[in-house]
């Protein structure tokens, strides 16, 4: 599992998943996280926007980050 570490309080699900490498581009994390093809924590997650705090888990494509402050 992949640490990504931010700076700020929260960081906004489909940024995380470009600084975690999961995903190259904006665009393409929001067909994934559209496609239902994303969890935070163990949930599917559809919206693009949302926050993400230390210790959130997302899974993509077999990948797997977790926020770390």
């Amino acid at each position: 599992m992949k640490k990504v570490k931010i700076k700020d309080a929260y960081i906004k699900l489909g940024q995380a998943m470009k600084l975690g490498g999961m995903v190259s581009s904006g665009v393409e994390a929001k067909l994934a996280i559209q496609g239902g093809e994303v969890t935070l924590n163990g949930e599917t997650e559809l919206q693009r926007g949302k926050k993400l705090h230390d210790g959130d888990i997302v899974s993509y494509n077999g990948e797997t980050i977790q926020i770390s402050q």
